[in-house]
């Protein structure tokens, strides 16, 4: 019984696919108003702290209007960091 096995093609090749622009979009010190994005991620690198929350994307977007802090958590968790965002003091 001839057969030839499956040849597939061109079209399942996959190729040059764009990126996902994940990583930080605001930095240490950057003002940011509620809603803002502050960093898209896979999986939890960075973890929400004070006026902030995550989605279910993980993504980490500011609750308050303010400016943005990382800081390195104390233990148990000392290894994570965690993004704040703090209001101008006046």
């Amino acid at each position: 019984m001839a057969h030839v096995k499956a040849g597939g093609g061109k079209v399942n090749q996959g190729g040059n696919v764009p990126g996902k622009r994940r990583g930080v979009k605001r930095f240490a010190n950057e003002a940011v108003k509620v809603g803002n994005i502050i960093v898209r991620q896979l999986g939890t690198k960075y973890y929400p702290g004070k006026n902030v929350k995550m989605g279910r994307d993980f993504t980490i977007f500011a609750t308050t209007d303010g400016f943005v802090s990382f800081r390195r958590m104390t233990k148990p968790k000392g290894g994570r960091i965690a993004i704040d965002v703090v209001e101008k003091k006046k």
